[in-house]
């Protein structure tokens, strides 16, 4: 009986078993779908009692405690997608390597990624902001601001290269700026609105010492004296919110921690 009712559970969240990456080294252990599960029916029920067409979702897939950040990625929920009810639009670099994707998948699949901790948090934009976004739902627009070549370190501003928060960022400014359709002048119009992104902190020792070197993380997109000094700006899920916020983009927040909701969110 049991088995007839998690087949459900995942029938209804819209899931495929696997993990939530474009590739995944290890597979989805039993734990790690059942807090998926949990998570995904946790979202999807605060999403059906708000039922905006479309918000951000953040995970915590990496531990950035270090760098004074909780959430390392995020996506655009999007609801009444071909795909399922609610469906996650996000970038993902793929395993490894320089190159990235998109890729529109079920809130179980999100969730089962591996993830640094079992917190999600709901960033609840406007409403004009919101509809604006669920009409940018298109992969022509999607693929417009999509720059194929990853960097986990990519600078804002810059066209080279792209990280997954920054191509979020970048479709948040063409839904809040009428033609801002293409990178060029999705960044011209944040950096007019002055977009602060944060500070990544890697130390020059480390950087050399600590094997820092990967085919998904370039440094040269910065400048000399920011490399000697340890200080990279890129785009976080923090930035991107504290922007939002500049703008008065934000409606709400809500934030599933410890198996619930909290009612005072915490730090991003």
């Amino acid at each position: 009986m049991r088995r007839w009712v998690v087949l459900l559970i995942l029938a209804l969240a819209h899931v495929e078993v696997e993990a939530g990456q474009a590739c995944s080294p290890e597979p989805v252990t039993p734990g790690e779908l059942e807090t998926a599960v949990a998570m995904a029916l946790a979202v999807r029920h605060e999403a059906e009692r708000r039922n905006a067409p479309a918000a951000l979702v953040a995970r915590v897939g990496t531990d950035l405690a270090e760098q004074g950040l909780v959430y390392s990625h995020v996506g655009v929920l999007l609801r009444d997608r071909p795909e399922g009810r609610w469906s996650v639009v996000h970038l993902l670099n793929e395993c490894g390597s320089a190159e990235s994707n998109l890729y529109v998948e079920g809130l179980v699949n999100f969730f089962a990624d591996h993830l640094a901790a079992p917190q999600a948090r709901l960033i609840w934009l406007d409403e004009a902001l919101a509809r604006q976004l669920a009409d940018e739902a298109s992969e022509s627009t999607w693929l417009a601001l999509h720059q194929a070549h990853y960097n986990l370190l990519s600078r804002p501003g810059k066209q080279r290269s792209q990280n997954s928060t920054a191509w979020v960022l970048e479709l948040l400014a063409a839904a809040m700026r009428p033609g801002a359709d293409d990178r060029g002048t999705a960044q011209a119009w944040l950096s007019g609105q002055r977009y602060h992104p944060d500070v990544i902190h890697v130390p020059y020792s480390k950087r050399l010492l600590g094997g820092l070197f990967a085919s998904n993380v370039e440094f040269t997109e910065h400048s000399v004296k920011d490399r000697l000094g340890g200080r990279y700006q890129t785009t976080t899920v923090r930035s991107i919110v504290q922007f939002l916020q500049s703008q008065g983009q934000v409606q709400a927040q809500s934030e599933w921690q410890g198996g619930s909701w909290v009612a005072r969110p915490g730090a991003l």
